[in-house]
């Protein structure tokens, strides 16, 4: 491995560009944004804004393809060793992306090497397995037909990543969409567009995708509003907040009425109850499952609820847990977790963590961390607030940060009530011993994915999605595909 932190110094003088029709080019408009270090304020690099202009450009670009040339002649094993190649080319470049990713997000460095990258890489190896094997089926009809069904690429798709995760979640998005046959139009995070800037320097240099098929516009939510009412785009899938979301479906419902699939936000709940089989375990468990990536994760367990003979001891453990914790550099060995990602979200979360003075006990954190080589950056506490009332806005407001919430209760009903009580239905968890207990509980939770035992369990041959106002569609697993397909049904008279 190379000095990556010294590369990325010196990749970093060099202003990012927009990447459209197979070149780098600059954005036509004049308007520039710059990327930030979350560890300390400093100013990483700049880069144009994309606006409509160069958002209609990409989007030509991209149904072009989609249309004619390559693409869409292309055998679909061929593309499918194409994906395998883009999952070679991530790993042999982990090292970099890695620093990338942790430069702007603040996430620790071995969080991007041991979790991110990785499946970053994996994920397109999974759907390189699936470009042969998605197709349709025959209908016996009878009276003098034969009806059949073929799954289409829906065409030219707009694709909008979150700052959490960025190469994950483009790489996510980008593996389900060109699996399908589609081409993309992909915008990464105003606040983190660097490790994806860098994957398509490699796409560039070293995948042979046709041109137009991977587009890539750098900006913030003026280009995204672009993105989602082109009409030269036939889909629009996006990750992040549901205020966001909302105007993703106006845009594109005001256009040309394009597909929309929503990743959006949660305040997903986590139920311990009494019978649970290793306590120890659980509450450390519990306690990773919130405050690793910073909890800067839409399907966090935010909110914990403990049958009462537990809740004392938990709540004292969870405590200590907090105190105890580093915050520091993310590519600081010793660090345990690192900034949160831009100021405007850093100043949201410590508003939330005063609204919890007011709406709860404070047992743990309550303040940002300023000390030392910390003094500069976004640090906070892991907070913990305990006996919060079900109604209060930090139990039911997305908060997006390392603050947790824990509310008591007495029985099974209580439990399922309280959980559900959202506006949100991303995931939920519970520990029991009581297998019964487990699949009844988990039938009557309102989330669309519930962890038993072990929060927050994921593979790609498992889908990813919620209810209510978490957002609609999947990812991930069998069921993306539908997501970026449309089925047609071609009737034969014999």
């Amino acid at each position: 491995m190379h000095d990556t932190r010294a590369w990325a110094r010196q990749w970093l003088q060099t202003p990012r560009n927009l990447y459209i029709d197979g070149g780098w080019r600059s954005a036509s408009g004049a308007r520039t944004l710059a990327t930030v270090d979350p560890a300390d304020q400093s100013t990483l690099t700049t880069y144009g804004v994309a606006n409509e202009v160069d958002v209609e450009a990409a989007a030509a670009a991209a149904r072009r393809a989609s249309r004619a040339g390559d693409w869409p002649r292309m055998a679909r094993r061929d593309r499918g060793k194409l994906l395998q190649r883009i999952a070679a080319v991530i790993r042999d470049h982990a090292d970099e992306l890695a620093t990338l990713e942790s430069l702007d997000n603040g996430k620790l460095l071995r969080e991007s090497v041991e979790d991110d990258l990785p499946e970053s890489a994996d994920v397109f190896d999974y759907y390189a397995g699936w470009v042969d094997k998605h197709y349709g089926e025959t209908c016996p009809v009878g009276h003098g037909f034969i009806n059949y069904t073929v799954h289409e690429p829906v065409g030219a798709c707009g694709l909008i990543v979150p700052w959490n995760f960025p190469l994950l979640m483009a790489c996510w998005k980008l593996a389900m969409a060109l699996a399908c046959g589609n081409t993309v139009v992909i915008k990464p995070s105003e606040h983190t567009p660097l490790s994806l800037s860098r994957l398509f320097e490699l796409l560039d240099e070293r995948v042979a995708l046709p041109p137009g098929v991977v587009n890539l516009v750098l900006g913030d939510g003026e280009t995204g509003a672009a993105i989602a009412r082109s009409p030269r785009l036939d889909k629009v899938a996006f990750t992040g907040s549901t205020r966001t979301g909302r105007a993703v479906l106006a845009g594109a419902a005001a256009s040309n009425l394009k597909r929309v699939s929503l990743e959006l936000g949660g305040k997903s709940p986590n139920i311990l109850f009494a019978d649970l089989p290793d306590r120890d375990a659980a509450v450390a468990r519990v306690y990773a499952a919130l405050f690793s990536h910073k909890g800067e994760k839409c399907s966090e367990p935010t909110r914990l609820l403990v049958q009462r003979p537990l809740y004392d001891n938990v709540v004292a453990e969870l405590a200590a847990m907090a105190e105890a914790a580093v915050c520091g550099h993310p590519f600081a060995p010793t660090s345990q977790q690192g900034p949160q990602c831009h100021r405007a979200h850093f100043e949201s979360v410590m508003r939330y963590v005063e609204l919890g003075r007011a709406e709860g006990r404070l047992v743990a954190g309550g303040v940002a961390d300023t000390r030392g080589e910390n003094a500069n950056g976004l640090f906070v506490r892991p907070t913990i607030f305990a006996d919060v009332d079900n109604s209060a806005r930090v139990a039911q407001e997305e908060i997006f940060g390392p603050v947790l919430v824990i509310t008591p209760f007495e029985d099974e009903d209580e439990a399922v009530r309280l959980a559900n009580e959202t506006s949100y239905g991303l995931a939920a968890g519970l520990y029991t011993a009581d297998v019964s207990r487990a699949h009844r509980v988990a039938s009557r939770l309102d989330a669309g994915m519930v962890f038993v035992n072990r929060y927050g369990c994921y593979d790609f041959a498992t889908p990813f999605g919620g209810f209510k106002q978490s957002g609609h569609g999947k990812e991930l697993g069998r069921h993306s595909l539908a997501e970026f397909t449309r089925t047609k049904s071609i009737w034969i008279a014999l």
